[in-house]
């Protein structure tokens, strides 16, 4: 399976970036994972509604330069649906079977993903509706990518 992460913003500090690659290295068995960081707008502490607007789309079109045509589209959005650690296992399951094993996941700048963005995605996934750092979400993302292919294969995993 071809798994995309594309994220809005660079990851700076060494302990994101180290949870990354941990993860990342223990998805290698299971799937072909590319992590794609893009540009974030710069973003002052105080703009209008119409510029957070236009922050949105000029990162949105950069999103969906970045996507596979044949990709299966989850965008992570505090408004879609939360699903259990095997909710997501059999999602991929059936991508993986039906869907042309690609799918891509999307992490949006700190304003959140564009109208445009969230039109291609097939799916709406939410952590919850609590705010978290985009970098964390990166990490709590692959973690739970990861659980989801033990959870498939039966594999033991920590509960």
């Amino acid at each position: 399976m071809q798994i995309q992460i594309i994220a809005v913003g660079k990851l700076k500090e060494k302990y994101w970036n180290d949870a990354i690659a941990e993860y990342s290295k223990r998805l290698g068995p299971y799937a072909r994972l590319d992590i794609r960081e893009l540009p974030d707008e710069k973003t002052p502490d105080s703009m209008s509604p119409a510029e957070e607007e236009q922050v949105k789309a000029r990162e949105g079109e950069r999103i969906l330069a970045a996507l596979k045509p044949d990709a299966h589209v989850v965008a992570l959005a505090i408004d879609g649906e939360t699903w259990t650690s095997e909710q997501l296992a059999a999602h991929l399951d059936r991508q993986a079977v039906y869907g042309g094993g690609s799918i891509a996941f999307i992490i949006g700048g700190s304003l959140g993903l564009s109208p445009a963005v969230l039109s291609r995605a097939d799916k709406r996934l939410s952590f919850g509706r609590m705010t978290y750092p985009h970098q964390l979400m990166r990490v709590l993302l692959l973690e739970q990518i990861y659980r989801a292919f033990k959870i498939n294969r039966g594999e033991p995993y920590h509960k």
